[in-house]
Parts: C-alpha cells; structure tokens; sequence
C-alpha cells in the first residue's frame, strides 16, 4: 500500500483509508459486531492504517468498535474521531444541534480517549462548524489537548476557507474533511486552492458517491428507512435515473483500464493532489479489496482528460442533503 502525507504535517497514513461511519450509523441497520471486527483486521494486513470514525456514529458504538479492533494494532494505524455536536438519544440519529463550546470539546476528547482506547487521538476533527462560537476559541482549545498530549493533530470537517484559514492561523490544521467525487465538485471552487497554499492535507469522504459511483445503484433501488440515502434528494428515483451519465463514463474508462467503476472513481481522486486521501467506507471484504484495488490504478493524463471533458458535459440532478443540514456546511 501506498504512503501519503496529510500536506505540510508529518502525518503519514496509507493513500487509501477507511471510513467506518457505514458499520455503525446512516447506512441502515447496525452491522454484526464480530463481523465488522474482522473487516477492520482485514484492512490493517492489507496495509491500510488510516480509520475515520466520530462519537457520533451511533452515537458512540462506532468509537468503541473501532477501538476494540484496532487495540492489537496501537502505533501502527492511525484513527480520526469528531467533536462538535450536542448528542441526545431522543433527537433524531441523536443529534441535537451543534456544540463546539471548548469545555465540550474537552469533554468529548476524555470520552473518546476511552472509547477508542488510546493515549492520545491521533487526529481530532471539528465535525461541523459551529456558528455560535467563535472559530479561534475551537482551534484554542484543540491547541490545548495538543498541549496536553491527548491530541496529536487537528482537523475540520465541511469547513468553508474563511473559516479553515482562521483555525489554522490559531492551531496549525492537518487536515480538512468534506465530501469529494465525480459527483459533488464544489471544494475545487475555494477549499482546495487555499488548502494547497496552506499546505494542509484533504480526506474526501463518500468518494463514491454513497455507493451510487460503484455502478450498483440505479432508480428501482428501495433504501430502508433507517438508510440516510433514503432522505437524501440526489437518491430518489428521477435524480438516480439522471445521473447514472456519469456512472456510464466510469464504466466506459474502467472497461478499458480493467477496472471496475469505483475503482476509476477512487483513482481519479488520488490522481488530483498526493496530499488528498480518500476514505471509502464499506462492510464487506469483496468491497474492501476492490478499493484497495484503485491504488494501483494509473490514470493518464489523457484518461484524465477525457473524464474531466466528458463529466463536464453532465449536470448532476438533485442537491446532495437536504436544506437543513446542507445550511450546516461551507460556514
């Protein structure tokens, strides 16, 4: 597997990670534990050592799994977790609104450290921008827990550049996290530029698209109700219907690089920038291994070309959340 550095910092992890949200949380039911214990240990020995996860996946369940199936592994991988929102089981998904006040903050690092079982967090992510407090009183308090060796580096999550360049003038940012694919393009607008002056690295979540980039998702799909697709308007059947141009495009270019589609989609993305890392996430090993599997994938310059130029020419149909959470991000 493939090294990559998160830009300036000396944070190295595999060019691949894994996204570990899918285990736990939004994709339908909660999967078997022991099951999902054994998919983490496949990725470790098949040399991926980056694992997002966050105390909200579940809430909290998430954290404990990753913890538990990674603790023969301290020191060899690295593992992001999240801060920044109030958790009520009541609330829907267990989310009640924002809170990024810093004695929350620190809160939640204590309750991680637990969870994950470790010394200290290896990259600790704001999960959402938190317009009530200030941007430098949340950086400040990260740079604390930094100071205190319970945190090693700090990130954001959907942050807009404003924003991102107020934190990282208070504590250096490591990393931004915002969704990136073939199929939501906006951080190329302004996240991306600042984020190469900055010299901070990028982690792309649902670089497939939710699973609609794989090829295996079309307009007869019935998502179950504890599917956060099945909210989503970029899932119902007339945008599905759409946009699967797009996935067309990628089956064309894999057909002929004997790939399959979300490896052109995972490969096209690392070919963008070496600080940029992906975190697919998944619950099945097949899956796991076919992800594994874009690392080695080599787009050309012309191969890149031609995707840019073709999936120029598709409008993309439906917005990617709903009103109400789209609003909590870009701030």
């Amino acid at each position: 597997m493939q090294k990559r550095k998160l830009g300036n910092s000396n944070l190295e992890v595999s060019a691949l990670g894994l996204g570990c949200m899918g285990m736990s949380f939004s994709y339908g039911p909660p999967k078997d534990k022991h099951e999902m214990t054994s998919l983490l240990r496949a990725a470790v020995e098949r040399g991926i050592t980056f694992f997002d996860t966050a105390e909200v996946y579940g809430p909290y369940v998430n954290e404990e799994l990753v913890g538990e199936a990674l603790a023969p592994f301290r020191g060899q991988v690295v593992i992001a977790t999240k801060f920044g929102w109030k958790i009520d089981p009541k609330a829907e998904r267990g989310l009640a609104g924002l809170d990024s006040r810093p004695e929350h903050i620190k809160q939640v690092a204590e309750a991680s450290l637990k969870r994950l079982k470790v010394d200290a967090i290896d990259l600790f992510y704001q999960h959402r921008v938190d317009p009530e407090v200030p941007i430098e009183d949340v950086a400040g308090a990260v740079k604390d827990l930094i100071q205190q060796g319970k945190v090693k580096h700090f990130g954001l999550s959907e942050a807009g550049a404003k924003t991102i360049r107020r934190a990282h003038a208070v504590q250096p940012v490591t990393a931004v996290q915002s969704e990136y694919s073939l199929w939501w393009r906006r951080p190329e607008e302004e996240v991306l530029p600042m984020l190469e002056e900055l010299g901070i690295g990028f982690v792309p979540y649902s670089p497939l698209g939710k699973g609609f980039l794989t090829g295996k998702i079309d307009e007869n799909v019935k998502f179950d109700k504890s599917d956060f697709r099945s909210i989503l308007p970029r899932f119902t059947p007339e945008a599905l219907k759409a946009n699967q141009a797009l996935v067309d495009l990628l089956g064309k270019v894999s057909e002929r690089k004997k790939a399959t589609p979300a490896q052109i989609a995972l490969a096209w993305l690392l070919a963008q920038k070496p600080w940029m890392v992906p975190i697919p996430g998944t619950t099945k090993l097949h899956r796991l291994e076919e992800n594994i599997g874009a690392v080695a994938v080599e787009l050309t310059p012309d191969d890149l070309r031609e995707i840019e130029s073709a999936s120029s020419k598709i409008k993309v149909v439906g917005a990617r959340y709903p009103e109400h959470i789209e609003r909590m991000t870009g701030r």
